[in-house]
C-alpha cells in the first residue's frame, strides 16, 4: 500500500475522519480496512515516540483487517463498525497475543485465556482491536500523587496539545491521547470515578460514561464493582454513540447487566437526527461545581450554555445538589478493590503467577527501583482489609455514597427542578455521577488561550444516555469545537 495517498494533501481525509467518512469510502471502494490499519500503524510509529500512549500493537490487526475485507465483498456488511480500527485500555481483557496488565510490570506476562465481554462485543460488530492504550498504572488505584498516564509498563504518557505542559488525564490516559492523535477510529476506556471522563475532558474528545451496568465489566481488571464501567472516547458524538450500542447488552456472568431496561439498549446513533433542543430542560450546577475554574473557562461555560439557547434548550440556573458539598474519599474503593482484584487474579493463567493484591505488593517491593518510583500506599490500604466486604465501615459507606449521589444528589436536582440533564463545566461531576452510578457525556466546549483543551458534560439519571447524547450531539453540530493536535 501507497502510505503517502493518505498523507498529502488531496487525501487527508482520514485525519478526524469519522466512522461513517470510513464506510463511505469503504463501501466506493477507495479505501479498504488494511487500509485504514497500515496508515493508522504509520502514524503511531511517527508519532508516538513523543506521546507515548500504545503499549502493545495487536500483530494479527492486519490479518483480521484483509478477512473483513473479503467478507465485506462476499457477505456483506456487519454494521457501522466493520473493518473500523479501535484501541483498548490495558485493563480489559482480549483472547489473543496481546498482554493486559492494568501498566503494571507485575503483569507484564499475562495473556488472558478470553476476550472481555465487551470484547468480544466489538469483534462480532466487526471492529479491528488495533492494541492496547497505557493508562495510569492500576487505574489510578497505586498511590497518592502519582501523575495521570504513568505507569511502570509504559512509562508517561504526554498530552498531545501540550506534551510536558498539560495534564493528559487519567486513568484511561492512553486512550484519550490516541484518539486525539487519530491513532485510531475511536477507543475504549474504564471509569470508576472520572477516568473516562478527564482524559476526554484534556483532550479535546466526545467521552460516554455510562450507567453501571449498561455495559458489562466481566474480563476487565476492577478497582470497584459498585463503580466500575468501560465506555467509549472518540472524535464525535455519534462515534461514540455507535461504540455504544455494540457494547451494551445483558451478560449472565455480569449481574449489574440484569437491571438493564429494554429501552436502554437501543441504537443509540440512529436516535442522533435532531439537531435542535426544543422542549429539553437542563439545569446548570451552581456552587461548588464552578469554584475555581479559571475566567477563561468560565468563559468557554457561558459561550456554551448560550449554544444550547439558541439552540432552544431552556436552561435553569444554579441548580442546587444537595449533597454538593460532601467529601467523597477512598472508604469504599479500599474495600472493594481487594475482593475484586483477587477474583480476577485468581482466575488468570500461567506464566502469570501473581495471583492476589498481596502478590503484588510483594513483587512491587522487590523491584522498588521500577515500581514504586511513587510508592504503593492505595494497595497497601487496601490489602489491610478483610477482602470479604463483611466490614461495618464498608457497607455503611456503601449505603451512604448511594443516598447521596442518588436521592439527595443527582436525582433530587433532575425531579425538583423538572430537567432533563444536569450540565456542568468539565469534568466538575464526575464524582457525584460515579457514586450515583448515572451516566455522563462529555463533549469539546473549545480551548482556552494557552491552548488547552475544555469541554462541558451532560448528566442524568440510570439508563438516561439517549437523552444525553442527543443534547451534546445538538451542541456539537451546532459549536464543532474540536481541533487536532499540532505535531512538530
Amino acid at each position: 500500500m501507497d502510505i503517502s495517498k493518505f498523507n498529502n494533501k488531496d487525501n487527508n481525509w482520514l485525519m478526524e475522519a469519522t466512522i461513517d467518512d470510513m464506510q463511505e469510502k469503504m463501501t466506493a471502494g477507495e479505501v479498504t480496512s488494511r487500509d485504514l490499519v497500515q496508515n493508522y500503524l504509520h502514524r503511531i510509529a511517527v508519532h508516538d515516540k513523543k506521546i507515548r500512549s500504545i503499549l502493545e500493537i495487536n500483530p494479527d490487526a492486519l490479518q483480521i483487517a484483509e478477512t473483513l475485507d473479503e467478507e465485506r465483498k462476499t457477505k456483506g456488511v456487519r454494521g457501522p463498525l466493520h473493518g473500523i480500527p479501535i484501541l483498548l485500555k490495558d485493563n480489559i481483557d482480549t483472547g489473543d497475543k496481546m498482554h493486559t496488565s492494568a501498566g503494571s510490570l507485575a503483569l507484564a506476562k499475562h495473556v488472558a485465556s478470553s476476550d472481555a465481554f465487551i470484547a468480544d462485543r466489538l469483534r462480532k460488530a466487526g471492529a479491528i482491536l488495533l492494541g492496547k492504550t497505557n493508562m495510569t498504572e492500576w487505574a489510578n488505584f497505586m498511590t497518592i500523587g502519582m501523575p495521570s498516564g504513568y505507569s511502570s509498563r509504559g512509562s508517561q504518557t504526554m498530552n498531545p496539545y501540550g506534551p510536558g505542559k498539560f495534564d493528559v488525564g487519567g486513568s484511561s490516559s492512553g486512550s484519550g491521547a490516541s484518539i486525539a492523535c487519530n491513532f485510531a477510529a475511536a477507543a475504549i476506556g474504564t471509569e470508576t470515578s472520572g477516568s473516562i471522563l478527564n482524559p476526554s475532558l484534556k483532550n479535546a474528545l466526545v467521552g460516554i460514561k455510562p450507567t453501571v451496568g449498561l455495559l458489562s465489566r466481566r474480563g476487565i481488571i476492577p478497582i470497584s464493582h459498585s463503580q466500575d464501567t468501560p465506555g467509549p472516547m472518540a472524535r464525535t458524538v455519534k462515534d461514540a454513540a455507535y461504540l455504544i450500542g455494540a457494547m451494551a447488552g445483558t451478560d449472565e456472568k455480569d449481574p449489574a447487566t440484569r437491571a438493564i431496561p429494554s429501552s436502554a439498549t437501543i441504537d443509540y446513533a440512529a436516535v442522533l437526527q435532531e439537531k435542535d433542543l426544543k422542549g429539553v430542560r437542563i439545569g446548570v450546577a451552581g456552587e461548588p461545581f464552578i469554584l475555581r475554574l479559571s475566567k477563561h473557562k468560565l468563559k468557554l461555560m457561558e459561550e456554551a450554555k448560550s449554544a444550547l439557547k439558541e439552540l432552544g434548550a431552556e436552561l435553569v440556573e444554579d441548580v442546587q445538589i444537595p449533597s454538593s458539598k460532601h467529601i467523597w474519599g477512598f472508604d469504599l474503593f479500599t474495600y472493594e478493590f481487594k475482593a475484586g482484584l483477587n477474583a480476577y487474579l485468581q482466575g488468570t493463567r500461567l506464566p502469570n503467577q501473581i495471583r492476589s493484591l498481596a502478590d503484588i505488593i510483594r513483587f512491587n517491593e522487590a523491584y522498588p527501583d521500577k515500581m514504586l518510583k511513587y510508592g504503593q500506599k492505595l494497595l497497601e490500604m487496601s490489602e489491610e482489609t478483610s477482602g470479604t466486604l463483611t466490614e461495618p465501615e464498608y457497607i455503611l459507606a456503601l449505603e451512604q455514597d448511594l443516598r447521596l449521589s442518588r436521592e439527595e444528589g443527582i436525582d433530587h436536582a433532575l425531579n425538583e427542578y423538572r430537567l432533563d440533564a444536569i450540565f456542568f463545566g468539565g469534568d466538575r461531576g464526575s464524582v457525584i455521577a460515579a457514586r450515583a452510578g448515572y451516566p455522563t457525556v462529555i463533549v469539546p466546549a473549545g480551548f482556552v488561550p494557552n491552548g488547552e483543551p475544555f469541554g462541558v458534560s451532560f448528566t442524568g439519571t440510570a439508563f438516561s444516555e439517549s437523552v444525553l447524547l442527543k443534547i451534546a450531539y445538538a451542541f456539537e453540530q451546532a459549536t464543532h469545537l474540536r481541533k487536532p493536535p499540532k505535531f512538530d
